[in-house]
């Protein structure tokens, strides 16, 4: 697992996989969400503009695991 430190409460789940270098664009997040492709905490993930905070768990299938931490 990796964990990804954002600098602000919360993050969106497309700028995250961004962030992540998991995806280059919205369109492919897009499309990994409509394949049921991406959970959050294990369950999957529908909203590309789904709010993460500190401690969610992304995983994308085929991808990495990923943890939202914050910077203190």
């Amino acid at each position: 697992m990796t964990e990804i430190t954002i600098y602000t409460d919360t993050i969106q789940l497309d700028q995250f996989l961004k962030l992540a270098g998991e995806v280059a664009s919205g369109g492919t997040v897009k499309a990994l969400l409509a394949d049921g492709m991406i959970l959050r905490n294990g369950v999957p993930e529908t909203a590309r503009r789904r709010q993460l905070v500190h401690g969610d768990i992304i995983t994308v299938n085929g991808g990495g695991t990923y943890r939202v931490t914050q910077s203190s």
